[in-house]
Parts: structure tokens; sequence; C-alpha cells
């Protein structure tokens, strides 16, 4: 019988497969579902900075009033009303999450600032989450705000999550830093409980008949996750936290090379919204039929085999591998 357990963020897990934050974990039905399924931990859907920031300061109403007038804030930024759950109802489902299931449930948060929105990752520990997740989705706009500025701001949102908690914390970083090694690194040093690699930055379309700016929501697909692969390939083994991989998992083969790759957890939820959450134990039951053929034991035995670290060829992750990817076009 084979070993699926792994450690995440100090949390003993009976499996590597983690569902990541969707609209299936915005009830508690979806939530049992999952763990039904084979979950080894559950991450809740995000509760936004502007949210709290509607609920704190009671803005909904002037963000609508005379919306008429401006048709881009009206159609692009969703009314208060359409909205997930506000974050008083976050925290019930929170509360109620942890008395339905037996595994850990990780709550979200998802912002760019410190500021109030700190204060709801102390409440989201008072109800009951076992960790939290910080999915800084930052898109730097400003022409006077320099690299290193940006840097900070995640620094700045970890030191205050984690003077706030007790509980662990998780980094959800996007791929476009200009060192990305020594971005991990000082997150790591600053106690980063875990990173997770990477962020999916939705890009907005244009609509031509009506010259307007849509949202454009496109489900990932397996080809995505090399860029993760490769990142916690690297950083294996020179960083002291937990990695998560999430984009682009989608089958039994893409979930071993991420934990080969030296991932403690696989997160999914592209793959659960188009093929149903049942695909949670085709996977699991895929890794341990595979760790059986191939006769490996223990998923930590597995676990960064195929890392940067342990690579007879190192240069495979580098300028090696662009060379040889276009010397191969025939």
């Amino acid at each position: 019988m084979v070993d699926l357990t792994t450690t995440y963020m100090g949390m003993t897990l009976k499996s590597p497969i983690v569902p990541s934050a969707s609209p299936l974990s915005k009830t508690i039905g979806g939530i049992r579902q999952m763990e039904d399924a084979g979950a080894a931990a559950i991450t809740l859907y995000s509760l936004f900075e502007e949210q709290i920031q509607i609920e704190a300061l009671a803005q909904h109403h002037f963000l609508e009033h005379g919306a008429e007038s401006f048709a881009e804030a009206l159609t692009y930024f969703p009314r208060a009303a359409d909205y997930n759950r506000g974050p008083e109802g976050y925290l019930e489902l929170i509360t109620q999450a942890v008395q339905a299931v037996d595994v850990p449930v990780i709550a979200s948060l998802n912002g760019v600032t410190t500021g109030g929105w700190i204060g709801y990752a102390r409440m989201m520990e008072e109800a009951g989450a076992d960790a939290l997740e910080c999915n800084v989705y930052l898109l730097p706009t400003r022409t006077d705000l320099t690299g290193p500025e940006v840097e900070q701001i995640y620094l700045d949102i970890l030191n205050e999550v984690k003077a706030s908690v007790t509980i662990p914390v998780a980094m959800k970083l996007g791929p476009f830093f200009s060192a990305i090694p020594n971005m991990a690194h000082r997150l790591d040093q600053a106690s980063a409980d875990a990173l997770v690699l990477f962020n999916r930055f939705y890009q907005p379309d244009f609509d031509l008949e009506e010259l307007t700016v849509v949202p454009n929501l496109v489900l990932s697909r397996s080809a995505e996750m090399r860029l993760p692969l490769r990142w916690i390939a690297i950083l294996y083994g020179h960083v002291n936290c937990s990695l998560a991989l999430t984009t682009g998992v989608h089958t039994t083969d893409d979930a071993l090379k991420a934990i080969m790759a030296g991932a403690d957890v696989v997160n999914v939820a592209s793959v659960l919204l188009e093929q149903g959450i049942g695909k949670i134990t085709e996977l699991n039951d895929g890794i341990a039929a595979w760790m059986e053929e191939n006769e490996y034991e223990s998923v930590t035995q597995m676990k960064g085999s195929l890392s940067q670290q342990k690579s007879a060829e190192p240069a495979a992750f580098e300028r090696a591998n662009y060379m040889k990817v276009l010397g191969s076009w025939r």
C-alpha cells in the first residue's frame, strides 16, 4: 500500500490533491463533496479586499448611485449585490466548513494593500480557519511604481498578516517578478509558510461591436503548468517553506510531474469545474496506481526527484532548454 501523505505548511495531509479557491467552495454542500471525493484540504473561494472596503465604508450606495452616467463602471465592476458573500457571510462559511469536514480549511484573502483587510485575517483565524492563503492579485499600471516597490508590497502584506495571526500563511504569487528565486527567498525569510505558484492573471478582451472592455474567463489547460513546474523545480531545496503548484493540473501525469518537481501539494480548480468534483478521486487513484507500478513507496520519496537540485542536467531548466527547443524544430 503506497503512502500518499504529504506535509503542507506544517499540516499532515492525506494526499497532495487540494482544490484551490473556486466557486465550488461557496457552499457547505460543495465543500463536503470535495472532502468525500478525497480532497486533502480545501481552499475556500476568495474574500476580496473590495468587499471588505464596501462593507466597512458602507460604500456600495455611492458606487452604484449615478452609475448610469459611467457605463463602464456599471458593466465592468460588479455591483455589491453580485459579489460572493460579504465579509460576515464569509466568516460564517469558515465556521460552518470547519464543523462540516475533517480536512483542513484554508481561507483566502485577495487584495493588494495592507490596511483594514488585514484585520479580517485575524477574524478568519478566530472563525476556525486552519490556514490562510494571501492571493496578491497586483497588476502594476503606474509608470512611477518600480520593481522593488512592487516586491515590497508583497513583503508588507506578508509581514502584516503574519503579525495578525498564528495560523500558517501562504502567499499566492504571479510569475512576473524579474528575479523569482530572490523574491521567493525574501518571502521565505519573512516567514511565509508556503508559496503558491502561480496566480493566473485573467486578461480582458475588447468587444468590437460595443467598443467596450469586457471580462474574459478562460479555464486553464495542461500546457500552462510548465511555467510553475519549472520554477518549483528550481526553487525546491532552496526555500524552507512549502511549495504548491497551481494552474494547469488536469491529469494524473500533471500531478505526478508537480510532485516530482518538488510541490508539496497540487492545487486543482479548472479540471473540477470542467469534469466534476469526482476528478479528485481519479487523480488520487491515478497517483497511487502509478506509484505501485513504478515501485514508489511514498509521495515523500517521489517529491523533488526531478527538481533542478537532483537533476543530472541542471542546465535543462535554464538557457540550455531554450536552445535545445529551438534547435529541435524540423
